[in-house]
């Protein structure tokens, strides 16, 4: 793997821990101080910037990967449909170097890939617990206001109306406590799917290894 590759390689496992971390059950309070500080601090605000400006260098690669894919798919086919006694096929090692051509562009593709869409789910979640503690702020709030009988701005407001606002806001927390877990089960996806291309990666490694020494 190039150095460009491990350094993407670096980031997804990095996203992954990252997301790991927000999705932690953390108490409110906690939780609130934490995202408090990243979008306040400004050193975060570089590190995300020079994060965007990578990610679109991480572009660059997917589409440079699929490009090599779909070539090697093209290579592989004209090589398959002309055959004949004086057509040159593909055999032996050089059909071993093609495969493994194809499956480090599938590599390359499916890491690159991940890594982006890793970065859209971190994105998504990221403002979706934003909103979560913004509304659990704002239900407190009402809920304290329904209690006491006095609202902190010092206007009274109708119970009926504190009582379909909390009921609106319950209402919003849980569609965003759903798709938290919609997004939670498309992580563990990409993560399982990820594993097994690394699985497949190794028997691959295997496979060429035995032909190889076959081959001597």
């Amino acid at each position: 793997m190039t150095l460009y590759y491990t350094l993407v390689f670096m980031l997804l496992v990095a996203e992954m821990g990252l997301f790991l971390l927000l999705i932690l059950p953390l108490p409110f309070a906690m939780r609130r101080k934490v995202f408090t500080f990243i979008s306040e601090n400004p050193i975060v605000a570089k590190v995300q910037y020079w994060l965007k400006i990578t990610f679109v260098f991480i572009l660059i690669l997917f589409i440079d990967s699929v490009n090599r894919v779909y070539r090697v798919q093209l290579e592989l086919a004209a090589a398959s449909e002309t055959t004949g006694p004086n057509v040159p096929t593909i055999h032996g090692h050089e059909r071993l170097e093609v495969q493994a051509r194809k499956f480090y562009s599938q590599r390359n593709m499916y890491l690159c890939g991940f890594t982006l869409f890793l970065s859209l789910i971190l994105n998504r979640t990221y403002i979706m617990i934003l909103e979560v503690l913004r509304l659990e702020e704002r239900l407190k709030q009402y809920e304290g206001t329904g209690s006491t009988g006095s609202p902190t701005s010092g206007k009274k407001k109708p119970a009926g109306d504190l009582e379909a606002e909390v009921t609106r806001l319950r209402a919003e927390l849980d569609r965003r406590d759903r798709d938290l877990d919609t997004l939670k089960k498309q992580a563990q996806g990409l993560h399982k799917e990820y594993d097994s291309l690394a699985d497949k990666y190794e028997s691959t490694q295997k496979a060429s290894k035995d032909d190889s020494r076959k081959d001597k």
